[in-house]
């Protein structure tokens, strides 16, 4: 096994630097190229070693969400919480900024952030001014010069087509909300949307009428978008639903329950996040399920590799999903 003093020899530099390097010390002050040498030398020489947590100050959490979208979706309450404990854990120290404070409001002596929430062109200029390291949480707004890791809802939008269609459906609508764009202040389609409409084109099944959207993920956009539908479409209605979120999809099963709609006899639901409640609505809900654990955990890493190891190559991260069958679906 590879020692320190072998890493010395090869790189050509002392012990000490070395050392000091390999363990993440900030007060040392030597040039990229010597940390990037030493780095390269260990790798090759397959050096490891017991991992050192140095704390990390000046990290910005950017929380660009509102309470109401917070108490809403309660999938971003849990990433919150989530992250902070793995910043605890990594011996990061966060500094939490929320959009009322405004974009102003963060330091120019950040060494870094960590954001969650939608960024405007102007907002994003203005990071850029306070520093080159950051990751986003669930979207990927500047992918040139910022990380990103988030949960590939592309690929769940796909894989829930995919899974009806197999299931013997080929009547299947969706129930969603829309991405607010900072920019214009304008409802946008979001992913899931317009995957669902690319991927059920593609298969020869989209039918325009069974598709419904309005601002917000929550659990009351679910049951007045179904009510809705059934008021719509009445024996119409397709049997199956893709909604792009849990709250929207227990807001689905509360309304159908109440119009006396069979699920899953005469409509499947499908839902995204396996929130906590999901095991346990009427009738439980398939649900794809978010490792929202190793979403944070990788978006602290991101930014340690940028803060501590000098990485300049941008990274985007997408995590994938598991199918969580229960009984909404048949």
């Amino acid at each position: 096994m590879a020692t320190i003093k072998d890493i010395a020899e090869e790189a050509g530099y002392s012990i000490s630097t070395v050392s000091r390097v390999l363990n993440n010390d900030l007060s040392l002050s030597v040039p990229d190229e010597t940390r990037e040498k030493i780095y390269e030398v260990a790798e090759k020489l397959n050096y490891r070693k017991k991992t050192v947590r140095l704390l990390v100050k000046n990290i910005a959490f950017l929380y660009w969400l509102t309470d109401r979208e917070e108490l809403e979706d309660v999938y971003f309450k849990t990433m919150r919480l989530e992250l902070e404990k793995w910043a605890k854990k990594c011996n990061v120290e966060l500094t939490t900024y929320k959009i009322s404070d405004g974009i102003t409001s963060i330091p120019d002596n950040i060494e870094g952030f960590i954001a969650v929430g939608s960024f405007s062109d102007k907002e994003l200029e203005y990071l850029r001014s306070r520093t080159s390291n950051g990751v986003f949480i669930d979207t990927t707004p500047d992918p040139d010069h910022y990380d990103s890791v988030r949960p590939d809802l592309a690929q769940m939008t796909r894989k829930t087509v995919d899974f009806l269609i197999e299931k013997g459906h080929s009547e299947i609508g969706f129930i969603g909300g829309t991405y607010h764009n900072p920019n214009t202040d304008e409802d946008e389609m979001d992913i899931r949307e317009k995957t669902f409409r690319a991927y059920m084109e593609e298969k020869g099944l989209l039918k325009d009428e069974f598709v419904f959207c309005h601002r917000g993920f929550s659990v009351d956009n679910g049951y007045h978008l179904m009510i809705n539908a059934i008021e719509k479409l009445g024996d119409s209605l397709p049997t199956a639903f893709y909604t792009a979120a849990d709250p929207i999809a227990v807001g689905c099963l509360q309304a159908l329950n109440e119009k006396g709609i069979a699920i899953p006899g005469r409509v499947s639901v499908i839902g995204i996040n396996n929130i906590s409640i999901a095991k346990y609505v009427s009738p439980p809900l398939t649900t794809f399920h978010i490792d929202l654990k190793e979403i944070c955990k990788n978006a602290v890493e991101l930014l340690l590799e940028q803060v501590l190891e000098k990485r300049k190559i941008v990274k985007t991260l997408y995590i994938g999903s598991e199918l969580v069958i229960r009984k909404s679906t048949n």
